[in-house]
């Protein structure tokens, strides 16, 4: 079994990260902006910060690490590919976005309206972001073993 190539997971991961990012901002300024902002209105909470944007933005690049990092993890058992892809990214887009988003609107925090809006959303985003990731991912290429004692002529 190969070991993962960590190079390959940063690569793949970053790239996912920045598909992750720039679908975030469209979600959350121009398509979903005002709502989620009538909704923090109404529970008297502020708008969010540069400071809570800069976080967002750390943590969604880890998640596209994570989710190329799970691909190359599970590639040697369902093999390389889009599949693959796509279950690596199905699996940290319920552990994270499905997550939460049904937690906020379960808790009052947000519209079930804007928790589906989200759901949907990211599902596609995941999907898409995990594919970005998982294409640039490689396999490095493995070593050749070298001869052992009990391959060589005996002299």
């Amino acid at each position: 079994m190969s070991q993962i190539n960590v190079g390959g997971v940063v690569k793949g991961g970053l790239a996912a990260g920045v598909v992750m990012t720039i679908s975030e901002f469209v979600l959350n300024v121009p398509v979903a902006g005002e709502q989620m902002n009538a909704e923090f209105a109404a529970r008297n909470l502020p708008p969010v910060s540069t400071n809570q944007i800069a976080v967002f933005v750390v943590l969604t690049f880890l998640l596209g690490l994570l989710t190329v990092w799970l691909y190359a993890a599970i590639r040697p058992r369902l093999g390389a590919g889009p599949k693959t892809a796509i279950i690596a990214g199905l699996v940290v887009w319920a552990c994270s976005y499905l997550n939460i988003s049904i937690t906020l609107a379960v808790l009052g925090f947000s519209s079930m309206s804007l928790a589906v809006l989200t759901i949907v959303w990211t599902l596609i985003e995941m999907i898409l972001a995990s594919s970005v990731g998982a294409y640039l991912y490689k396999e490095e290429a493995p070593v050749p073993r070298t001869a052992t004692r009990a391959s060589r002529p005996a002299i």
